[in-house]
């Protein structure tokens, strides 16, 4: 195909995850996690979109918390569109999100063609997909708004449904079709007729033009078009803060009149819930998937996945076992789509548990809480090569650091100084410090505080080369 057009790509990484707790939370959510191979959710949507677009035009919508992650781990797979990560300040759904992004494409480039995918979903027949996306764009040049439909494989009812309509005439060997109707999430029953009568899963996937999708915002969501185009700097915060809580579809695609859906078998997933990891994985001789150190005996037909120590099982037969550092989930196989429920019943008794890991990840490398009670906290940190740490002071704690690895610079009010491994030194509360890793191997350290507070709130931050503030 010859393109009359410049082709760009945004991903939504978005969301909690939160029916694949205990292993992905709030602050580390699934599109962030490795769940099915080596790279994470996120750097396998960056690599499979690499293959028809350019890492510069690639645009990634995450939030705020999220952000420095998701830059670090698009530095290892398309560091050129580190600096298009676009941070929200606040969750406020699909359609804002990508009207945020396309505003900020649209001012570079007014013949951008763009596509907007999941940064959490999984696809094994990545050609199929491409072609598609390609197909999808011969309709949106033309001012379409086009969705990629998904050939269903069985009558499920975790997604929204598409009817197709009438074939467009663009080229005779593609399946390219009016969009009649979008479904809800149906029952079974009304799942199994959709399916014998040729409608499509919803994906989530968009391709349209610029300016289409500009014209559309402003007929048919004219109050979000207007705050799209008053955003700045000064008010920005404030200004998304105020848009609508609204999905893609609910706003715009469920309106507009020109629609068109582009029919693809791509053995897809949106991997949203542990039973989809289940049936995405390799089974052994009993049928069950495992992963890390398990020793099953007895049992078939199950997920068992354990991130940290032996997960030992016997007697058992279609369920869920996910172990992490803090928390294990055991469940009905058939019952994972109700997980969220459970996590709800979590976050009231124990929200960290919903929130965060033992290791949490900053842009300076990680910390995991080894030990905690009243008065104290025991951390193994460990810095990436180059990295540091924000000049920062405590007002209720102190601070007892030991040298695991590496070589550690350290400021301690105005005196800096180095420390090699099995030296350490001590932070009084109150002090200026900074912890800064200027080696080429990760350091490593133990640090043991001690005060009347020991939360993470109690930081105050001077200078961070990161733009973090207290």
């Amino acid at each position: 195909m010859s393109a009359q057009f410049n082709r760009y790509a945004i991903i939504l990484c978005g969301g909690s995850g939160t029916r694949l707790w205990p292993l992905s939370r709030t602050l580390r959510p699934k599109q962030l996690l490795a769940l099915n191979g080596e790279l994470t959710l996120l750097q396998q949507t960056t690599q499979r979109l690499l293959a028809h677009v350019a890492a510069a035009n690639l645009f990634t919508v995450t939030h705020e918390d999220h952000k420095f992650e998701v830059k670090g781990q698009l530095a290892e797979v398309a560091p050129e569109s580190v600096n298009n990560v676009l941070a929200e300040p606040c969750a406020r759904n699909t359609l804002p999100a990508i009207a945020w992004a396309v505003s900020q494409i649209n001012q570079q480039d007014p013949n951008a063609v763009i596509g907007v995918f999941a940064s959490d979903h999984a696809i094994d027949k990545t050609e199929a997909f491409l072609q598609a996306w390609q197909t999808a764009e011969l309709a949106a040049n033309d001012d379409y708004l086009v969705l990629l439909g998904i050939q269903p494989h069985e009558p499920a009812t975790g997604y929204g449904y598409i009817k197709p309509g009438q074939k467009l005439l663009y080229n005779a060997n593609l399946a390219l079709h009016s969009v009649d109707q979008f479904v809800e999430k149906p029952n079974v029953e009304k799942a199994k007729q959709f399916v014998a009568d040729g409608y499509l899963w919803n994906s989530g996937m968009f391709v349209f033009k610029a300016s289409a999708f500009i014209a559309m915002l402003q007929q048919y969501q004219p109050e979000m078009a207007q705050q799209v185009n008053a955003i700045n700097e000064a008010n920005f915060a404030e200004t998304y803060a105020s848009f609508d809580n609204i999905s893609m579809d609910y706003g715009l695609a469920e309106l507009a009149e020109k629609v068109a859906v582009v029919p693809v078998d791509m053995a897809w997933s949106d991997l949203g819930s542990w039973d989809s990891i289940y049936q995405r994985h390799e089974k052994d001789a009993q049928n069950n998937v495992t992963h890390g150190q398990v020793l099953s005996h007895d049992t078939s037909n199950s997920l068992l996945w354990t991130e940290t120590g032996l997960l030992a099982t016997l007697g058992l037969d279609n369920v869920v076992v996910i172990q992490t550092a803090d928390a294990t989930l055991i469940c009905d196989k058939n019952r994972s789509e109700d997980i969220k429920t459970l996590v709800a019943q979590v976050k009231i008794h124990n929200p960290t548990l919903t929130e965060i890991h033992q290791t949490v990840y900053r842009p300076w490398g990680s910390y995991t809480v080894l030990e905690e009670s009243t008065n104290f906290k025991i951390k193994r940190i460990v810095v990436n090569p180059g990295a540091k740490l924000s000049m920062q002071m405590h007002k209720h704690r102190a601070e007892h650091w030991v040298v695991v690895s590496g070589i550690a610079t350290i400021t301690n009010n105005e005196i800096e100084f180095t420390l090699n491994e099995n030296q350490s030194t001590y932070i009084s509360k109150t002090h200026r410090h900074r912890l800064e890793n200027k080696g080429s191997e990760p350091l490593a350290i133990i640090e043991v505080q001690c005060g009347d507070y020991v939360g993470e709130d109690d930081i105050i931050r001077f200078d961070d080369v990161y733009g973090r503030t207290a």
